[in-house]
């Protein structure tokens, strides 16, 4: 069963995402909790009409996101993280964190979903970040672990 996505579900997908789910799951859960409607040809011209008016603004603050990224080429982040005495990190390091930095540091707001890490640090030490501003405009942001 395909259905598209009315808001972000965990797990699961992002708003306006058309995925396929097993159809007790999108029937049970996701139709009546609001969260998905059916993928039927009516509601994939509406998602389209959407990802248009979306893909417009995007581009109309093509400009803004280039700035950003001139803004944090080059740089790096200092990320405070817990460890153990062998410099293993308790927990993991997400999107949110890097966020928070980048916001702190930089003043720049955008969609957490489009911070990527590439690798799942572990240890203290560096690592790389890929800010994904919009599709042609990309930055690769260090950050740097650092035992609290």
């Amino acid at each position: 069963m395909q259905v598209i996505l009315l808001q972000n579900v965990e797990n699961v997908g992002y708003k306006h995402d058309l995925i396929k789910v097993k159809p007790g799951f999108g029937r049970n859960y996701l139709i009546p909790q609001g969260f998905a409607v059916i993928a039927n040809a009516t509601n994939k011209q509406k998602l389209d009409k959407i990802q248009e008016d979306i893909l417009k603004e995007e581009n109309a603050k093509l400009d803004t996101y280039k700035a950003m990224a001139q803004k944090i080429a080059g740089q790096s982040l200092t990320i405070g993280v817990k460890t153990g005495t062998s410099g293993k990190i308790f927990g993991k390091v997400t999107n949110v964190q890097v966020l928070a930095m980048l916001k702190e540091k930089f003043d720049i707001e955008i969609e957490r979903k489009k911070i990527v890490l590439p690798e799942d640090p572990k240890e203290v030490g560096t690592f790389k970040a890929i800010v994904n501003f919009h599709p042609e405009v990309s930055e690769t942001i260090d950050l740097e672990l650092v035992k609290e």
